[in-house]
């Protein structure tokens, strides 16, 4: 893995100069007045930083507004991405889907770590090779050879439903970081984790890890300690791996940056390439396919000696050109998981800021002496969704209860009927949990609190998939042979790092 860190060794070495460096003259408050990292006076920490690090496999996507929505003709006449300008902030994606490989080693460290106690953590993590088989096609070799023979090594995972992925973007964070500190010098390869006795990051920043430390810590200035963890403070431990929103995907795959003029973007762009063909028009290049999907019915590929995409299924995650941020694969190959929650409405009732739909409220549990509740039996800490009495929330203006999943779309004021006289005053009416028979789920739709966004067009899709526009939705527990995802992470501060 290649990173590329020094905020870490900037503060170690500021806190050397403290015991070196006494008589030289400390930074002070602009607000007190007091001296920053001074053990005398109760040693409040100023870090040295640069900027955020950028994480294995990630590309810094820089944020912008652009217009969101359907750029192609409706053919499902579904009208559920009507075209709304927003603005999506800076954030890292990977520059390719997640591969066979990358997935594998994250199925052999489960193993590795639970295999004895959990057996069951490897089976829910189980891509469902399965989703191969089609009732009148042989694809029988796609399940018994796609997911581990070395030959689709780098061919994108999948099988993956929407929460199998979220779990792998959870792990991603904890070997990062994990690594992280082992590169610092903090941690020894540790190889023998097993059960809840594994790195995950929260857990060691509240002091709930401490298995393989090289040294006790980072020098405390505070002066009644002598040694403390990493802190979010210090700007060392990256955020999480996730996927990304949907908002962030459609920009991401748009790639603008390559078409604007100052503060003008001229030609607006149907798929991730310019113009409005599928085929390559550099008279280098001219004729070849620009992404992997189906051409026309029957045509996977097209003919031997000729063949238009080279693809009979999935292709390589590098094959193709990369966009104009870098990223690979954006049009086609597989479809993408995003983390919106599908709504019809969503393009009219989402902010027009960082928008999204699906947000749970959460907090730490904490025990009865109002410390963080201990760690689970796989080395997690435990969350609760937020409580209306507990946490005070009708005190709040923002927000007044933790699922905010289904708001202006599925919750009980947003019906049509909401106001009348006589609404709810049949007694078998269930105010909470009914959603109103909104979205009468399993009887005329598929929209639930559990239909999750895909993006993007697959080898299994015409090319009017390949704009990414377009959206879908699929429940988060289910998983196919054309949906895979890749990962992305919060950029915090400059949406643009050291260029200002």
């Amino acid at each position: 893995m290649k990173i590329k860190s020094f905020n870490l060794l900037i503060f170690i070495l500021s806190v050397c100069s403290v015991f070196f460096l006494t008589s030289c003259k400390r930074e002070q408050s602009g607000a007190t007045g007091w001296e920053y990292n001074n053990p005398k006076n109760g040693g409040f920490q100023k870090v040295p930083y640069l900027e955020q690090e950028t994480g294995p496999g990630l590309v810094l996507i820089e944020g912008g507004r652009f217009t969101m929505g359907r750029v192609e003709q409706e053919v499902n006449f579904d009208w559920n991405n009507i075209p709304r300008t927003v603005t999506v902030s800076s954030f890292y994606m990977d520059e390719v889907e997640v591969t066979n490989f990358f997935y594998l080693e994250y199925l052999y460290w489960l193993e590795r770590v639970f295999a004895a106690d959990y057996p069951e953590v490897i089976k829910k993590a189980l891509p469902d090779t399965l989703v191969w088989r089609s009732k009148l096609a042989f694809n029988e070799p796609y399940v018994e050879f796609y997911l581990r023979h070395p030959a689709y090594r780098d061919y994108p995972v999948v099988g993956v439903n929407w929460l199998q992925a979220n779990d792998f973007c959870s792990w991603r964070t904890d070997r990062v970081n994990e690594l992280i500190l082992i590169r610092e010098g903090l941690f020894e390869h540790y190889p023998n984790q097993i059960n809840e006795d594994n790195f995950n990051t929260e857990a060691y920043m509240v002091g709930q890890y401490e298995s393989g430390k090289r040294v006790d810590g980072i020098p405390d200035l505070n002066p009644n300690k002598e040694y403390r963890n990493v802190k979010m403070e210090d700007g060392i431990i990256l955020p999480q791996y996730r996927l990304p929103t949907e908002a962030e995907w459609e920009y991401a795959a748009y790639a603008l940056i390559g078409n604007t003029i100052e503060e003008l973007i001229p030609d607006r762009k149907l798929y991730p390439w310019n113009g409005h063909a599928v085929r390559n028009s550099n008279d280098k290049y001219i004729g070849q396919i620009l992404a992997n999907f189906k051409r026309d019915r029957g045509d996977n590929m097209g003919v031997a000696g000729k063949l238009n995409d080279n693809a009979d299924i999935t292709a390589p995650v590098y094959a193709y050109w990369p966009n104009d941020y870098g990223l690979y694969n954006m049009a086609g190959n597989v479809s993408e998981w995003v983390m919106d929650v599908f709504r019809p409405l969503s393009m009219e009732d989402n902010d027009d800021f960082r928008p999204f739909r699906g947000n749970v409220y959460k907090t730490k549990l904490l025990d009865e002496d109002g410390a963080i509740a201990e760690k689970d039996s796989l080395g997690r800490l435990v969350y609760r969704n937020v409580d209306p009495q507990l946490d005070n929330l009708q005190a709040r203006r923002n927000y007044r209860k933790a699922d905010n999943i289904n708001y202006q779309d599925g919750d009980w004021e947003s019906n049509i009927n909401w106001g009348t006289s006589d609404y709810g005053s049949n007694p078998d009416f269930d105010k909470e949990n009914d959603n109103l028979k909104m979205y009468q789920f399993g009887e005329t739709t598929r929209v639930s609190d559990k239909a999750r966004v895909y993006k993007g067009a697959s080898w299994k899709d015409r090319a009017y998939w390949a704009v990414p526009g377009t959206r879908r939705h699929l429940l988060e527990d289910q998983s196919t042979s054309f949906i895979g995802f890749r990962c992305a992470m919060t950029r915090v501060g400059s949406p643009v790092g050291l260029r200002y």
